[in-house]
């Protein structure tokens, strides 16, 4: 009979593309991995990877088998979540994710009202960028992300993961107190094409989105520094080395010598919560959604 944790790894070499990519989804070494894998074609009696050039791939019995192993497992995650939605309890282990300022703004309340409510539920939360999340969610390694899209760049989600709406979080201009716009009623953002810029780091979607959205406006940035942390980048600006976009959710008091203004054409993130199709009839799932509602509400948008 085939082993079942074997199938699984075969499905996230197959997914990854390479024994180290299955190894850091899966948490475990490479060693591991490839030890698995020679066992598992001794169970079959088939040769499922070759060598291709520094890396491997699939042979025709390893996609053949591979494709086998996500039905399998498509299947066992239905039966957990029909077993958990028979039983009609929010119970076992449930693994959440969240960008940091929705795991700063919303994060708190929600694991605080499933500890409450849930008592037989085992949350754990990871802070993670929204592709990140999307990635591991689709994976199998997390149940249910809470990502972003901008008002005019949109999140790519891939098939079989359904969407539950929380929020509009409006973002300001963080500038420091001495800028010529302090103090305005609302800005443009042409007011700053002459400013410098503290952004996120590169090739994050915030960061991608910012440089989008600057030069739909024309304005060429001019970014000075990068920091993933919201709190990083107003200490910056406070500093009087730039301005940054600054969102509301989870921003908290803002540090000495900045001032924030809205942008006459908001600008808007949309926040969601997202999971697999598959595990859409968990209580669980369902437990983690309302709380992510009562948070969103809690905070407005």
């Amino acid at each position: 009979m085939l082993n079942l944790d074997r199938l699984r790894i075969l499905h996230a070499v197959a997914r990854h593309g390479s024994v180290s990519g299955a190894a850091e989804g899966l948490h475990v070494t490479t060693s591991a991995v490839s030890q698995q894998m020679a066992k598992l074609e001794r169970e079959t009696g088939q040769q499922l990877l070759a060598k291709n050039g520094r890396g491997v791939r699939l042979t025709d019995a390893g996609r053949l088998l591979a494709g086998h192993a996500q039905r399998i497992l498509s299947q066992l995650e239905l039966a957990e979540a029909d077993l958990e939605a028979h039983r009609g309890q929010a119970v076992g282990e449930l693994l959440l994710s969240a960008f940091p300022t929705a795991a700063r703004g919303l994060f708190p309340a929600v694991l605080a009202a499933l500890r409450a409510d849930h008592p037989q539920l085992r949350v754990r939360m990871r802070e993670l960028e929204p592709e990140d999340s999307v990635r591991m969610l689709v994976r199998g390694d997390i149940d249910l992300a809470v990502v972003l899209d901008w008002h005019n760049r949109p999140l790519s989600l891939p098939g079989g993961l359904a969407k539950e709406s929380l929020l509009d979080d409006p973002a300001d201009v963080a500038m420091p107190a001495a800028h010529p716009r302090a103090g305005a009623e609302w800005v443009e953002l042409a007011d700053f094409a002459d400013d410098e810029w503290i952004s996120w780091p590169g090739g994050e979607f915030c960061h991608d989105w910012l440089l989008f959205t600057l030069r739909g406006q024309g304005i060429e940035p001019k970014l000075c520094h990068t920091a993933g942390e919201h709190h990083t980048q107003l200490a910056l600006v406070g500093a009087g080395l730039g301005v940054a976009v600054a969102p509301r959710l989870g921003r908290g008091p803002l540090p000495e010598g900045v001032v924030v203004a809205p942008v006459r054409h908001t600008m808007k993130r949309h926040i969601y919560a997202v999971w697999r199709e598959d595990a859409d009839r968990r209580p669980s799932i369902r437990a983690a959604v309302e709380a992510l509602r009562a948070a969103a509400d809690g905070v407005g948008g």
